[in-house]
């Protein structure tokens, strides 16, 4: 197969073929762990791209306006503002260290001239402004051209400042920090599609911000029990519905997910819809909890789906049926014999994140050795790609890549002892609108978009 076909391709659903476009970030044997992105997201145009990584930092890249002389190309994205959202802190209540990584970053619909987004570490959400300049005021009456006051005796006459060009700059400012409000540590932010309010979670409880006001907040769901040596389950991803601005879903490490409805009640401790799937007993392991649990939950575009991850699989829902997902896709099913060294390696709790394509005809999920997963809903067809930069010359077709599982091994097949586990793919970013895909591995940003003919 050549690609995840019918993912908004413009050539009546023919398959389209993913090729390089560009790869961001040192080429290092030896990572240092604070260059490790941790967060991706396109904002609602897709012309900007933001990642977070973990020493805190935020890098957004601009996508450049489309080459008159190349009209076939696309414009690339480069770095448009980098700059330090978090820094590393400590909870002497707690004799805690407080991590600067990112753990969330989400955009706000653009409203004017500025950019806005939230990022988050574990404890403390901020809104940043990102805006530009491109002009500056000369002509003072008080001060001179390089910021010193004038004697005021010798200002004889009023002079009109007038606005001279300089060098662009994007500046990023802090608007609002809004902290002290999880004690335990923040795994999602949520905008909501009234673009007034937002939500965040952390493994046991959700609240609901303004985005005016920073010194409170509404605990909307609490899980905690009153004696915590009856915990069951943690909460792992919340989000708002795209076009209903009175519900979201969130979903448990018992691969449950809940839908909330905020006009039935203050505190939606009492869900409106449950969505389980009826586990298997006969392939039911030491495991099963484990692999069983959520770690992303994504409304589709339409809002009509949701998607959620596990460890194995990626499985959409449909809103109207609460039994069992009308799709599941297997990511990486050759890793259920691993199971056991996963276990011990730590890698089986992992958190893989998932996507939609801008027409929700195509999803996307990381897995291990760089590979990251597509699967097409409508042909029900998928593909492995991997990011590495051997195959990262520009315009490079993106070969699929298979593994074995036991027997002959092909010629073109990696096999499943082989894979490496440090290298996953636990963050992707799809374009709303064209098929351009952002793709974190480890320290680097990869993107990939179709091959226009």
């Amino acid at each position: 197969m050549a690609g995840a076909g019918g993912g908004g391709c413009p050539a009546g659903g023919n398959d389209f073929q993913w090729c390089f476009s560009q790869v961001k970030g040192a080429i290092d044997e030896d990572v240092a762990e604070a260059d490790v992105i941790s967060t991706v997201e396109f904002n609602y145009s897709g012309d900007l791209l933001a990642t977070g990584d973990k020493g805190g930092r935020v890098v957004i890249f601009q996508r450049e306006q489309e080459n008159k002389s190349r009209p076939h190309s696309r414009g690339e994205y480069n770095v448009y503002s980098t700059f330090q959202s978090h820094e590393p802190e400590f909870d002497y209540l707690k004799s805690l260290e407080i991590e600067e990584k990112i753990n969330k970053i989400r955009w706000l619909p653009q409203q004017n001239a500025a950019h806005f987004l939230l990022s988050t570490n574990d404890k403390t959400i901020k809104l940043w402004k990102i805006s530009e300049r491109d002009k500056r005021a000369e002509g003072y009456n008080l001060k001179d051209e390089d910021g010193r006051l004038r004697d005021p005796f010798r200002i004889t006459a009023l002079r009109v400042p007038i606005l001279k060009p300089m060098d662009l700059m994007v500046e990023a400012s802090p608007r609002r920090i809004f902290a002290n409000a999880h004690t335990y540590h923040i795994n999602s932010i949520s905008v909501n599609s009234d673009h007034e309010t937002y939500l965040s979670a952390d493994d046991l409880r959700i609240n609901l911000w303004h985005l005016e006001i920073t010194d409170r907040s509404f605990n909307i769901v609490d899980i905690k029990p009153a004696n915590m040596e009856e915990l069951t389950e943690v909460i792992t991803a919340a989000e708002f519905h795209p076009h209903q601005c009175n519900v979201f879903v969130y979903s448990s490490s018992k691969g449950t997910i809940r839908l909330c409805d905020m006009r039935s009640s203050a505190l939606c401790d009492r869900h409106s819809k449950f969505f389980e799937e009826p586990e298997d007993p006969s392939s039911r392991s030491f495991f099963s909890e484990i692999i069983s649990s959520i770690s992303d939950v994504k409304f589709s575009h339409s809002g009509r789906y949701m998607m959620t991850r596990d460890y194995l699989s990626v499985k959409v829902w449909d809103l109207n049926m609460e039994s069992r997902p009308v799709e599941t896709h297997q990511v990486h099913e050759y890793l259920r014999s691993k199971l056991c060294s996963l276990y011990e390696n730590d890698c089986i709790f992992d958190k893989f994140e998932c996507c939609w394509n801008g027409s929700d005809s195509a999803i996307m999920t990381g897995s291990y050795n760089n590979f990251f997963r597509m699967f097409d809903r409508d042909t029900r067809r998928d593909v492995t790609l991997e990011a590495s930069r051997e195959s990262s010359k520009p315009r490079a077709s993106l070969k699929p890549r298979k593994v074995c599982t036991g027997g002959k091994r092909k010629k073109d097949e990696i096999s499943v002892d082989s894979l490496d586990f440090n290298k996953k793919i636990l963050h992707t970013a799809w374009h709303p609108a064209d098929n351009v895909i952002a793709v974190a591995a480890t320290n680097n940003l990869y993107i990939f978009q179709d091959k226009i003919n």
